[in-house]
């Protein structure tokens, strides 16, 4: 059964929070707040990283009239980036208390599952530097979002009026349901693990966790990412933020080897305080 909840989400190296509210209330397309993501609107025209300036080119749409989200026909393939990051706090964040303990850990050492080769669902499939690619199919009635780096793995969502089965096994990428409403791609996920970090700065789940994200074409070049993270285990409130992402076109996805044995001693155990040489991890680990 689709339930509706709040909006969330996550970065790119230089990752930062957005646009963080309380449960209820829409995601504002700019603005501070929590969740990597960016907050700033990416160049406009065509050719995704630093395309010519100009007037937007509008959403493309099939010949029903229905928005594409992935390349033109015309394209080979195409990806979508995440753009550019600023860094907030989490102070809005609704955190059980055993949550925010295990969130201020988490940003005194490395330890994220995605920088160890591990897939991870939700907004951090989003945030990788090189991107992802979207494909509808509808003979198949199926819509795949396709890793680039990290664990270069793909996300299945179920766009048949399907609802979610009683007994999920849980795993990375949860069990995840879609719809077009309107212009906007909506994707209902629940049955998810607790192996991974569903965004980048290090929010705590449980399985209880259950995401509504929001994906929509705002123009050929821009796509606003806006989730809602509602899991009452560990937040004592729903809430959402959002980000945008740059288009690549004709650009696909390549060959990508994560070595899972670069551990870095730093980002295992931390480092001392008074080291100012060595930049945060999540600036330099894709």
């Amino acid at each position: 059964m689709r339930r509706q909840s709040s909006y969330v989400a996550a970065a790119f190296l230089m990752v930062g929070l957005v646009g963080v509210v309380r449960a209820q209330a829409p995601a504002p397309p700019q603005g501070n707040g929590l969740f990597l993501g960016t907050n700033q609107t990416p160049q406009q025209g065509r050719g995704g990283r630093g395309g010519n300036a100009g007037p937007a080119a509008p959403a493309p749409r099939d010949a029903s009239g229905k928005i594409i989200i992935g390349a033109l026909p015309n394209e080979r393939q195409g990806l979508w980036v995440p753009g550019p990051a600023q860094v907030a706090d989490a102070k809005d964040v609704p955190f059980q208390p055993w949550a925010k303990a295990v969130y201020d850990y988490r940003q005194t050492t490395e330890l994220e599952p995605h920088t160890r080769c591990k897939a991870s669902g939700g907004p951090r499939q989003f945030v990788t530097p090189y991107g992802v690619e979207i494909t509808e199919i509808p003979e198949l009635k199926r819509l795949f979002i396709w890793d680039i780096g990290g664990p270069h793995t793909f996300r299945e969502v179920y766009m048949d009026g399907r609802t979610h089965p009683d007994n999920i096994s849980p795993t990375n990428y949860g069990h995840s349901i879609g719809w077009w409403d309107g212009d906007t791609l909506v994707i209902d996920t629940v049955g998810f693990n607790e192996d991974f970090w569903f965004e980048r700065r290090g929010l705590p789940h449980t399985e209880s966790l259950h995401l509504i994200e929001k994906l929509t074409r705002t123009s050929h070049d821009v796509m606003q990412y806006r989730v809602t993270v509602d899991d009452p285990q560990a937040y004592t409130a729903a809430f959402s933020g959002g980000f945008d992402l740059r288009y690549n076109g004709n650009n696909e996805l390549f060959e990508y080897m994560c070595q899972q044995a670069n551990y870095a001693h730093e980002l295992m155990v931390g480092r001392d305080a008074s080291d100012k040489t060595i930049s945060r991890s999540s600036e330099i680990i894709p």
